[in-house]
C-alpha cells in the first residue's frame, strides 16, 4: 500500500525540475546557435512560474516570456534578475509599471508604441519593445507593411528600443509545416526591411515548440526560440514519438472511505448508480484542482498500482472513486491523477483525452490550493529511470 504524505497537503503537483532542464537543453540543441527565450505564462503552464524561471535563468536562457504585468512582477519579486518580456497586449493601467521595472513589451499598434514612448519619457526612461508581425496568424501583430512603417519609428526614438522583431505560427501540429513556411516567408521579408532601415536586431523569435521541433521548419533569420509547452514536456498533436519528458505528476490522498449497497446513486444529478455492492473513495480534489470535469466520463486515478474509476460527476472540492477492486484500500492511500506514481502510470495526454479537453488546459487548471513540490531529477545511466534529488515546496 502507499505511503501516506504530510496531513497538510490534500492534493499535491510534483514538478520535477531536472525534467524542464534536460526538455531545454533538448530543444537548444534542435536548434543550434540559438538563444533561449522560456515562456512561463499561465503560471508556466500552471507548473510554477519563478522555480521555472530560476532554472531557465540558471541554464542560461536570455529571456522569459509572460503573459502581462501582473506575472512580470511576481517574477521580480521572486528574485529573477534576467530581462521578462510581456508576449501579450498591455492595457493602459499596465504600462506605468512595465516601464518603471523594466518590463520588456510586445507592440501591436502603432498606438501603443506612441503611448509607450510618451509614458518612457514621462519617467525619463528607455523602454525596450519587442515588433510582433501578424504574418497570417490574425490575432494579435501588425500587418507587414504597418509593422515596417513602425519599426522605423521606434528606431528613431529616443524613448523606445527595437531589441526584438517576432511573429506568431498559426500551426500547433509538431509533424506538419502546414502554412508555418508561409507565414516565415511573409516575416523573413518584413525583417529583411526592417534590417535595411534599421540595423541588425538582437533578438529575433518566430519559432514556438511546434517549430523548434521540426526540422521542415526553415527559419533563417530567427536568432532565438521561444518554446513553452516543451519545456514541460506537455505534447502538442504529433504521431511521432514526442523526446521531450513529462515534467509533472498530480497526486492526492483518500481521506474517506464508505460502503454502499448496489442502486447507490453518486455525486451531483445522481447520473451514476452503483451496479454491485461497492467501496468508494473520497478524494480532496476536484475541477479547480486540475482535474477536468469531463474526467467522469471513463476518467480513472492509480491507487496501489491498480485502476480507481471515478463515479459520478467531478465536483469543486472532491471526487469519488470506485476501489471495491483495490483490498486493502485505506485513508491516506495515494491517488495518482496523471503521470508516474509509485506503482503506476496515467499520462496527461490520456487524462485530456478521456476528458475531452488538451492536455495544456489539465495543467494549466491546476488552482493555487495545490502544493507545487519540486525535486530534481537525474537519469541513471542504465535504464533512463529517474532518481530524485533536493526536494522543496511552495
Amino acid at each position: 500500500m502507499n505511503q501516506s504524505v504530510s496531513p497538510q497537503m490534500r492534493a499535491w503537483a510534483e514538478v520535477d525540475l531536472g525534467s524542464v532542464e534536460r526538455n531545454a537543453g533538448r530543444i537548444l540543441a534542435l536548434n543550434p546557435g540559438s538563444s533561449l527565450i522560456g515562456v512561463i505564462k499561465a503560471d508556466a503552464y500552471g507548473h510554477g512560474a519563478v522555480p521555472i524561471a530560476r532554472t531557465l535563468e540558471r541554464l542560461g536562457a536570455v529571456m522569459v516570456g509572460v503573459g502581462d504585468s501582473r506575472e512580470a512582477i511576481q517574477l521580480i519579486h521572486g528574485g529573477i534578475k534576467m530581462p521578462i518580456l510581456i508576449l501579450g497586449a498591455i492595457v493602459d493601467g499596465e504600462m506605468d509599471t512595465v516601464i518603471a521595472h523594466d518590463i520588456r513589451s510586445t507592440i501591436h499598434s502603432k498606438d501603443r508604441m506612441l503611448a509607450l514612448a510618451a509614458e518612457a519619457k514621462r519617467q525619463g526612461r528607455v523602454h525596450h519593445v519587442h515588433l510582433k508581425v501578424d504574418s497570417g496568424m490574425a490575432r494579435l501583430g501588425m500587418l507587414p507593411d504597418r509593422a515596417v512603417q513602425v519599426a522605423e519609428a521606434i528606431h528613431q526614438s529616443d524613448d523606445l528600443v527595437l531589441e526584438g522583431l517576432c511573429t506568431h505560427f498559426s500551426n500547433p501540429h509538431l509533424d506538419y509545416v502546414g502554412d508555418t513556411n508561409n507565414q516565415l516567408r511573409v516575416f523573413r521579408a518584413v525583417h529583411q526591411e526592417v534590417v535595411a532601415r534599421c540595423g541588425p536586431i538582437p533578438l529575433v523569435h518566430t519559432k514556438n515548440t511546434a517549430a523548434s521541433w521540426n526540422p521542415d521548419v526553415q527559419d533563417d533569420c530567427g536568432t532565438a526560440i521561444r518554446p513553452g509547452a516543451a519545456l514541460y514536456g506537455i505534447p502538442g498533436p504529433t504521431e511521432k514519438p514526442y523526446p521531450f519528458e513529462h515534467a509533472m505528476t498530480l497526486k492526492t490522498q483518500v481521506i474517506f472511505l464508505k460502503d454502499v449497497p448496489a442502486g447507490t446513486a453518486v455525486g451531483y444529478s445522481g447520473h451514476f448508480i452503483t451496479k454491485r455492492p461497492s467501496r468508494l473513495a473520497t478524494i480532496p480534489l476536484g475541477y479547480n484542482d486540475g482535474l477536468p470535469l469531463g474526467a467522469h466520463q471513463g476518467g480513472y486515478t492509480i491507487i496501489d498500482g491498480k485502476v480507481a474509476p471515478i463515479c459520478g460527476e467531478v465536483s469543486m472540492d472532491y471526487t469519488t472513486l470506485d476501489v471495491t477492486d483495490i483490498p486493502g484500500c485505506q485513508v491516506g492511500a495515494i491517488a495518482t491523477v496523471f503521470g508516474r506514481g509509485e506503482d503506476g502510470e496515467l499520462t496527461l495526454v490520456e487524462l485530456a483525452k478521456l476528458s475531452g479537453t488538451s492536455n495544456y488546459a489539465v495543467t494549466c487548471g491546476i488552482g493555487k490550493r495545490v502544493h507545487r513540490v519540486y525535486v530534481t531529477s537525474t537519469l541513471s545511466r542504465h535504464d533512463g529511470s529517474k532518481i530524485s534529488s533536493a526536494v522543496a515546496e511552495t
